[in-house]
């Protein structure tokens, strides 16, 4: 099936919706839900068509031409298939790089449009910003250098002449910018506070890899990163309200990242206590997958 589907795709416009949403979803989970042998020739099918990839291309492009709905939280048709396009992308770089696939049409993309999507998200649906950030991360956890991609649009017009430490380090996080890492960062921090589940834990894997990222780069932008003052305010900001328990899958990973990164300014010895202790007391049965996900990450921090 995935030889007519990804041709009937190619064969599409942007504007398809009806036809494309569908369709693309159908590859996405033809990716993910096979077996290896069998996803290996799956990522191979679909990247040796040209005009699927173009149309992919086009579908990503549309991002930045969308008009933003009344509603944020609204999910128009055509805000459903920019997600399934970005989720897709994200897909076939993960795979591309792990199977070493031959790939027949590269994709070229912005990373300033990208970066500012989640920077400034204007009135953007959740899923789609989760979609976006799973693309992001793809990337950073590739270092830029997939050869399905091609990444154009490098912007230094917001730091015109920069002060010489500002330009090496620049140089470091290439093809990121410093004022492009500190920003996203205050982005992630600020979406946390919005407790959204699905988005929460998008943020939170998206931080992860970005960290992991900046250490590759440049280790003293990323402890820098690391121990923001501001991520202690933040995880106050998660702990206070209905649910104060820090059993909770986005505040146990945020706490495992600053362990990791050994940012003691944020978390303490005692908070680490504190954690160990519900963890004893709780029902380690009843608790949401995630949780229980994000509790062995901790432990094995620790």
């Amino acid at each position: 099936l995935l030889f007519p589907v990804s041709n009937l795709c190619g064969k599409c416009r942007p504007r398809d919706t009806d036809l494309l949403q569908p369709s693309l979803n159908f590859l996405y989970w033809s990716l993910h839900q096979t077996t290896p042998c069998s996803q290996q020739r799956a990522v191979a099918v679909l990247l040796s068509n040209v005009s699927l990839l173009e149309l992919l291309q086009k579908v990503l492009e549309h991002t930045w031409l969308r008009s933003p709905p009344s509603e944020p939280a609204y999910l128009s048709s055509e805000d459903a298939l920019l997600c399934s396009g970005w989720l897709l992308v994200a897909s076939l770089l993960l795979y591309q790089h792990r199977y070493n696939t031959e790939v027949h049409q590269t994709l070229s993309l912005d990373l300033t449009a990208v970066l500012n999507a989640v920077i400034f998200r204007k009135k953007q649906p959740v899923l789609l910003l989760v979609s976006i950030m799973q693309f992001l991360r793809a990337v950073l956890r590739q270092n830029f250098s997939s050869s399905l991609l091609v990444i154009v649009g490098q912007n230094t017009a917001q730091g015109a002449s920069p002060a010489q430490p500002s330009s090496l380090r620049d140089a470091a996080l290439h093809p990121l910018a410093t004022w492009q890492v500190f920003s996203l960062v205050v982005s992630l921090q600020n979406l946390m506070v919005h407790k959204d589940l699905l988005l929460s834990q998008a943020v939170v894997a998206c931080l992860e890899t970005l960290v992991e990222y900046l250490y590759v780069k440049n280790q003293d932008v990323a402890l820098h990163v690391a121990s923001q003052p501001w991520h202690r305010f933040l995880l106050f900001a998660l702990l206070s309200g209905g649910q104060k328990s820090f059993l909770q899958p986005g505040v146990l990973r945020l706490v495992t990242l600053f362990l990791k990164y050994q940012s003691s300014n944020i978390i303490s010895q005692k908070e680490i206590s504190q954690i160990l202790q519900e963890a004893a007391e709780a029902n380690l049965a009843e608790l949401p997958e995630a949780a229980s996900r994000a509790l062995h990450l901790f432990l094995c921090q620790v």
